[in-house]
């Protein structure tokens, strides 16, 4: 008797159960279905040692490729996702650096399918501090009137710091330029400090520097010496 209800019409019944199954899968809410998105990230380089500096490095950016329920998937973008390398136990004797997909964190339900690159080429150098002198940069003229007798800058001296590799002894710290040509007294000015290189930093909590320029107004013993000068082989030859 089973048998005979089972077998009873069997074409209808597969044919009945064939467009159910169309019907499911053109009726299927979109969450239940997957989809696969490529995205680009910066890789953030974290807990760098305080003692070392990076002056090579390759490009920074890992090429993402997920797979997640449609609806989750369109919705996501770069900023839904981060990558972070940890620098604690770099060296500089290392230069390549491996990725795995452990240092990408991704939104619940997202799968990782594929990331590039799988390593980073990184260069490191011992940081180096070393004090230098700050040298004013003074352009244009003062008027023909005047003179400088003197220029103090405070502080007289900075620490910079950077690669072993970048910091050179003679090197110094300039101002931005202080024009005198406008200048008609003594003044002191407050300016921009500026690196010979700019792989440096300042270490310093105010990175200006003051200048004080002393100008005086010149007497006139030295037009009137260069007169009687000018005058004295008119003289001799009277």
């Amino acid at each position: 008797m089973l048998k005979d209800v089972v077998t009873r019409n069997w074409e209808l019944k597969l044919l009945a159960l064939f467009l159910a199954i169309i019907l499911w899968i053109i009726l299927i809410p979109e969450e239940k279905t997957f989809a696969e998105k490529n995205l680009s990230l910066d890789l953030e380089l974290v807990n760098l040692p305080q003692d070392m500096e990076i002056v090579e490095k390759s490009e920074t950016i890992i090429d993402l490729k997920i797979r997640g329920r449609k609806r989750l998937i369109n919705e996501l973008t770069s900023d839904d996702f981060s990558a972070k390398l940890d620098m604690s136990k770099a060296s500089v004797y290392q230069e390549e650096y491996p990725l795995n997909a452990s240092m990408i964190k991704t939104p619940p339900g997202v799968e990782i399918i594929s990331f590039s690159p799988v390593y980073i080429h990184l260069k490191l150098e011992k940081t180096k501090k070393v004090e230098m002198e700050i040298v004013p940069t003074l352009i244009g003229r003062l008027a023909e009137n005047l003179r400088l007798v003197k220029v103090e800058v405070t502080p007289a001296r900075v620490t910079v710091s950077g690669p072993e590799s970048k910091v050179r002894p003679r090197d110094k710290v300039i101002t931005s330029p202080i024009d005198v040509s406008v200048l008609t007294d003594s003044t002191v000015l407050e300016v921009d400090l500026i690196l010979p290189r700019p792989e440096l930093k300042l270490l310093a909590l105010y990175p200006r520097a003051r200048v004080n320029l002393i100008i005086e107004k010149k007497n006139g013993s030295s037009s009137s010496q260069e007169v009687k000068k000018s005058k004295q082989p008119t003289d001799n030859r009277n």
